[in-house]
């Protein structure tokens, strides 16, 4: 697994994914489209749905596109980088790379290690490193979200299924890993909001917010 990679090769699919992962998609968008410093709206989180209060659904989307675009290069590098390697380094690199960029969101060393909640990014890791697992995961929030109309609660399930997703459609285990790493941080960073849900004070998808999310 891990121990056979090079180590020239899983320090670059680490610090190139985290490098990648680090980029503010939310933050550069809102300033560069003339909406001020995300940082300072709503809730300061700098993932999409919070460049969405400022009014401006072409930022938001600007936003989540990259948000999710910048796991999935992460992976797609790592997989052309190790095209000509065996299966099992392919799929640690794979996974390094992914788990590193969404570290890299969360933690992102151009703001002072202060990132989003990295669901984006989760999601766009997952479909570049094993596609079924992404849609699968991506149903799972569909479902939720409609049954519940509770984004965090949709987040929360999608993230919590995902490492059993990979065992479902025989991914490799480092695959598994990168899903289970980035599902625990993804309740570590919405432990605010697993607060709300047990108070049921939770904002719904489309209703009147009661907390700031």
């Amino acid at each position: 697994m891990f121990e056979s990679m090079n180590p020239v090769l899983a320090a670059a699919a680490v610090i190139g994914g985290y490098l990648l992962g680090s980029i503010p998609f939310g933050v550069i968008a809102t300033k560069l489209g003339g909406a001020g410093d995300v940082r300072s709206i709503g809730s300061g989180n700098i993932g999409a749905t919070n460049v969405l209060r400022t009014g401006r659904k072409d930022l938001a989307l600007i936003t989540l596109l990259g948000d999710g675009g910048k796991g999935a290069v992460a992976v797609l590098l790592a997989w052309l980088a190790t095209r000509a390697a065996s299966a099992d380094v392919q799929a640690a690199a794979t996974a390094l790379a992914g788990a590193s960029a969404f570290l890299g969101h969360l933690f992102p060393v151009w703001l002072g290690f202060k990132g989003g909640k990295g669901v984006a990014t989760f999601f766009g890791t997952l479909l570049a490193a094993a596609w079924p697992v992404g849609v699968l995961a991506g149903a799972t929030w569909l479902v939720v979200a409609f049954l519940f109309r509770i984004s965090s609660l949709a987040a929360l399930v999608a993230a919590a299924l995902a490492p059993a997703f990979v065992f479902l459609v025989g991914r490799p285990e480092p695959i598994a890993l990168m899903a289970l790493f980035m599902a625990i941080l993804i309740y570590v960073r919405h432990a605010p909001n697993i607060r709300r849900l047990l108070k049921g004070e939770e904002p719904r998808i489309g209703g009147g917010k009661k907390a700031d999310a």
